[in-house]
């Protein structure tokens, strides 16, 4: 590396500044310019190369994650050379995955499920979230059809994301008493019962009930009994007879 863009190397990472007066002759800025730009453009890419190395396949990441490496339109440019490139996939706007890869089976990359990025963005919010609706009776294999909205409670603020493959994340803001149960399958059971409806509930729904009950003992959700509706309750422990 020239001598000039050896100074110019060490002033980017100094202060990101261009050069000027002794640090700049008229006939190297047009150069030293360029040389600054390059440096520091790979700079800031290897950076967060060597970052999301170390947390590992399968890492979801925000530009929050990298605000002391740069100026945020810089870690944002770099986050979209780098998915361009294929290290990175990008799962909806602002919202990048470092991929896990399948080399076993030949499938290439491999993305996250849905709740593992709901999961990271109330993680990012500091939000509880629990799935909701049609979703939650997907979770729970009522049906396998997996809704276009995918729609999640959240004590955090209310918000729909596009995400890369047309599905929508839907986080609706609900009242504490819905977010805390103890036991997570209970709290699902109790959405997704909910979401077909008492009206609507068959001898199929009793029977997959019965069957996503069977791994655990009453005593591990009867603790959530206060916080399901009546119906749903008698329901539940009907299961266990």
């Amino acid at each position: 590396m020239s001598s000039d863009a050896r100074v110019v190397a060490m002033r980017c990472s100094e202060s990101g500044n261009l050069l000027r007066g002794l640090f700049c002759r008229k006939k190297t800025c047009s150069f030293a310019t360029k040389i600054k730009a390059y440096i520091c453009m790979e700079s800031i890419d290897n950076k967060i190369v060597k970052s999301i190395s170390k947390r590992g396949r399968g890492t979801i990441i925000f530009p929050a994650n990298f605000v002391s490496l740069g100026e945020s339109t810089s870690v944002l440019k770099a986050l979209e050379r780098l998915a361009s490139k294929g290290t990175l996939i990008r799962l909806a706007r602002g919202i990048y995955c470092y991929p896990k890869e399948d080399k076993v089976l030949g499938l290439g990359v491999v993305y996250p499920s849905y709740e593992e990025i709901a999961q990271s963005i109330a993680q990012r919010d500091k939000a509880r979230i629990a799935p909701a609706g049609a979703y939650a009776m997907n979770v729970l294999g009522f049906t396998t059809q997996v809704p276009m909205n995918l729609v999640f409670l959240t004590d955090g603020s209310p918000r729909s994301i596009q995400l890369f493959n047309g599905h929508r994340i839907i986080f609706k803001q609900t009242v504490p008493k819905k977010l805390s149960f103890q036991n997570k399958i209970a709290q699902l059971i109790t959405v997704a019962l909910q979401e077909i409806g008492q009206d609507h509930i068959t001898d199929a729904h009793k029977q997959h009930l019965k069957k996503i009950l069977s791994p655990l003992r009453e005593e591990q959700i009867s603790g959530d009994y206060p916080l399901m509706p009546a119906w749903i309750r008698t329901l539940v422990k009907g299961s266990y007879e």
